[in-house]
């Protein structure tokens, strides 16, 4: 008896090595789409973090694709009645899918989110503002780009049909193939070591591309001895993201009221040497910055939040001045020309500024100042008329700073985040600190007993005379706060743990900016 191949297992044969042809060329489209993700994301810090970056890219895309062809493609070839449908309905979904990554890609440049329910909000409060804003040229122009786009697709796929013969004759299909594999399970592989190792160039890539669940063997590890599963449980909990993509900042909209009466004035000395006393005023006792420049100082007395925020923040107006502005006080703020303009409106001139202050034109006064400049100020109807903080911005290697007041103090520990909220509670708002600010008054015991930053890379919490540092890999270190001396006690993984919660408070991902 003859065996011969029936035209429909020929055309279902041809269909499948066409269908595999097709999808390599989208996912090589794909992966240059993909690009996006890693130009708008922080290149890794390591040689082995952009390898596993690199193989990753190639894979999970890969990946993707495939899945997608062998999920709705596959089956039409072994269903569909004529290649003319199989290659229509391919296209179609090719087209479609790969104007769902581009949007993706570019959703994720804007907020740092990829397509899923968590981001439905985010996707319709745009998708509304852009419907209200498109003429209908403007959805013209898109809807002619996507049948340009699938025009595209329906090119390659009749080109591809019409030499799938000579296609098959080069067997590329083996090495191919076996390069995808391979990048795949490297990059599972260096994200299981990773995984257990915390290896931040690498685990902190694990939200880069949509869809993405690299792949542990904590629970495996640990069964044979390989892994201390307490220890990565600790060390995991103190993990912390240096590397935010945007902030909420404030963390929810601050309503409150002020007394137009009150009058604050808020100095930092940048330069010069600060006295010790300052006749009229109460020096404070472990006050404490964790800036470690001038500019970041000066941004965290006026945003009340750490260094890690500080790059995000730039769009964005300080609740401490935009407040009290937007309630109709009169709020002054002093840089002199030499420093940074790290937003507008401020004053430049001295003159200006003190004239002010002498006069008490203004409700809130923030400044900047030289020590020499201090005497200039500090008249006694000043500090008769004002509620008045000072501190400075020395970067020291215990941290320590200067506070003088006149109000009363009921924190023991504070920082430079706590200026902020002190100054509009002394205005009359009793909006929650929490909101926008990680410090909270001075004026108030909240019952916080530590106060935590962050300078560089390392989380830094100050509690019962120890200074806690926690490095980006998750180890920590215990340092005597007075002489820096390094202690060797218990680490208190639930003080830690609630301090970096605090300090992530703001990360989220939806925000409400100042009009």
């Amino acid at each position: 008896m003859i065996l011969t191949e029936t035209p429909r297992r020929k055309l279902v044969t041809q269909l499948v090595n066409w269908g595999h042809w097709f999808t390599l060329l989208n996912i090589i489209i794909a992966i240059t789409i993909a690009g996006i993700y890693i130009l708008n994301s922080p290149m890794p810090e390591t040689t082995l973090g952009v390898v596993y970056l690199l193989v990753n890219w190639v894979s999970h895309v890969g990946f993707l694709t495939f899945f997608a062809f062998v999920i709705l493609i596959l089956p039409l070839c072994y269903l569909a009645k004529n290649a003319k449908t199989v290659k229509i309905v391919s296209s179609i979904l090719a087209a479609l899918g790969l104007a769902s990554l581009g949007f993706d890609a570019l959703l994720y440049n804007k907020y740092g989110v990829h397509l899923s329910i968590n981001s439905a909000d985010i996707i319709r409060h745009e998708a509304q503002t852009v419907i209200a804003q498109f003429s209908w040229q403007q959805w013209g122009y898109l809807l002619f780009l996507f049948l340009a786009w699938l025009s595209f697709q329906l090119v390659v796929a009749n080109a591809l049909w019409a030499r799938i013969d000579r296609l098959q004759k080069r067997r590329w299909g083996f090495p191919i193939s076996g390069f995808f594999v391979s990048c795949f399970v490297a990059s599972h592989a260096l994200h299981v070591w990773a995984d257990a190792n915390l290896y931040q160039p690498i685990v902190q890539q694990d939200n880069i591309f949509p869809l993405s669940y690299p792949a542990t063997a904590k629970t495996l590890m640990a069964r044979y001895s390989l892994l201390d599963i307490e220890d990565y449980q600790q060390r995991k909990a103190l993990q912390f993201n240096h590397t935010l993509k945007g902030i909420s900042y404030p963390s929810s909209p601050v309503y409150c009221p002020v007394n137009k009466s009150s009058k604050v004035l808020l100095l930092a000395i940048a330069e010069g040497k600060v006295p010790q006393q300052i006749p009229g005023l109460v020096k404070g006792q472990n006050h404490y910055g964790f800036h470690s420049s001038a500019i970041s100082g000066i941004n965290s007395i006026l945003y009340g939040l750490p260094e890690l925020y500080h790059q995000s923040l730039q769009e964005y107006q300080p609740i401490l001045l935009n407040l009290p502005r937007s309630m109709g006080l009169d709020v002054s703020l002093y840089l002199p020309n030499n420093k940074q303009e790290p937003l507008n409106p401020f004053i430049a001139d001295w003159a200006q500024f003190k004239q002010k202050i002498t006069n008490a034109n203004s409700n809130l006064s923030v400044g900047f100042i030289e020590a020499k400049q201090l005497s200039e100020l500090l008249t006694d109807s000043v500090l008769a008329e004002y509620q008045i903080i000072i501190t400075n911005l020395a970067s020291a290697d215990n941290l320590k700073q200067l506070l003088f007041t006149n109000i009363p103090l009921n924190k023991v520990l504070s920082s430079q985040e706590d200026l902020a909220p002190t100054a509009l509670t002394l205005l009359g708002c009793n909006a929650q600190t929490r909101t926008y600010s990680t410090g909270n008054s001075l004026t108030t015991n909240s019952g916080v007993n530590y106060v935590v930053g962050t300078q560089g890379s390392k989380v830094l919490l100050l509690n019962n005379n120890q200074r806690i540092e926690i490095m980006n890999n998750g180890s920590v270190k215990i340092f005597d706060l007075d002489n820096s001396q390094e202690l060797f006690t218990p680490i208190n993984t639930d003080l830690l743990s609630q301090g970096i919660k605090n300090l992530t408070h703001f990360s989220a991902k939806r925000s409400y900016k100042n009009q």
